[in-house]
């Protein structure tokens, strides 16, 4: 009898096959669905992105420094040319000293300026100076060189010097292939032969250096002269 007393309550407190289902959400969250592959990739290329440009950045400039041109030595500055800057025809050019007064006329058929040389190159050259106390010299030949200021001058071809008679100095002629005049310390020069002139007086030499301050002549080599006294004005 006590038997199935204990029978039957383990019958009543046994759970039923239609009874809910229990709720286990105690037990944990619920697992989370993987996100798609394009999101994860897209995550990906968030994180790397900053080192990605810093190598393409770097790739660049290695291109940059490895095809860059190579500097050019520094070249040596050329030497001038020498070539005229300009040039005139027919012309006539004075220069005058600071107290205005005309000290050098040229005049030719032809003028060439050379810059790198600062040379004048005159063709039919007639050149007229005057010196600070007025005496006159007047030169000509076939080509004439001279300097920027006139100071020297080079004729070349029938060169011919004369200073005309002043006071009582006779007239002094020089003839050659090459004179070579220095206006500012009257000299003429030359290491060709030479024909001097002064009266009736005349002098041939192999070559010459003429003082006009010193009234001094030096010939040259081989030399001949005819010497004759200047002729005297007669007394009254």
């Amino acid at each position: 009898m006590a038997r199935d007393e204990l029978g039957g309550a383990a019958s009543s407190a046994g759970f039923d096959d239609d009874d809910d289902e229990v709720d286990l959400s105690f037990a944990g969250p619920e697992p989370v669905a993987a996100a798609p592959w394009p999101l994860r990739l897209l995550d990906l290329v968030s994180a790397y992105l900053p080192l990605l440009m810093m190598a393409v950045l770097a790739s660049g400039t290695w291109w940059l420094v490895r095809n860059a041109p190579n500097p050019e030595p520094a070249r040596a500055a050329a030497a001038p040319r020498h070539e005229p800057d300009y040039a005139m025809s027919d012309f006539v050019v004075q220069r005058f000293g600071r107290d205005g007064a005309l000290r050098t006329q040229l005049e030719g058929a032809r003028l060439r300026h050379f810059p790198d040389t600062d040379t004048l190159e005159i063709d039919d050259a007639r050149i007229r100076a005057i010196d600070k106390d007025g005496v006159v010299t007047l030169a000509n030949a076939n080509k004439a060189v001279a300097n920027g200021d006139g100071s020297e001058v080079q004729l070349i071809g029938n060169a011919h010097v004369v200073q005309p008679a002043h006071g009582k100095e006779e007239a002094v002629e020089f003839r050659s292939e090459f004179l070579e005049a220095f206006r500012n310390i009257e000299q003429v020069r030359t290491h060709l032969p030479v024909v001097v002139t002064q009266g009736e007086s005349v002098i041939h030499a192999q070559g010459m250096a003429y003082d006009n301050l010193s009234r001094i002549v030096d010939l040259q080599g081989r030399s001949s002269a005819t010497f004759v006294p200047p002729r005297r004005a007669p007394a009254r």
